[in-house]
């Protein structure tokens, strides 16, 4: 079981969950976060701190957030680990609660 960042932090990217995580599972791409699923000790710390509530156990994902699950683990291998909270982007309040935010993911 593992902990998934699902589409609502695309252009949001709020690191409040980067700070709880005891096994520095968070990998930071240029405008979304990700858990690697091989890391994540399913600790549960994470999913509350989420200010854009976009963390969700992997059996508890909302429907149609099932290609998360793939995502997470794909850009995991990508994208530098992040341990330290930083600044939301400038916008992420317009952009928290979104739909079909997708097509704006950087990779």
């Amino acid at each position: 079981m593992t902990f998934v960042v699902t589409e609502n932090c695309i252009k949001c990217k709020y690191t409040d969950c980067v700070e709880v995580c005891p096994v520095d599972c968070f990998y930071e791409g240029p405008n979304f976060l990700v858990i690697d699923p091989d890391e994540c000790i399913d600790c549960a710390l994470c999913e509350p701190e989420c200010p854009a509530e976009a963390i969700f156990s992997e059996d508890e994902l909302p429907a149609g957030q099932e290609k998360f699950i793939e995502l997470n683990a794909e850009l995991s291998r990508d994208w530098p680990n992040i341990t330290e909270q930083k600044a939301p982007p400038a916008d992420a309040e317009e952009w928290d609660g979104k739909s079909d935010k997708l097509q704006y993911l950087e990779k």
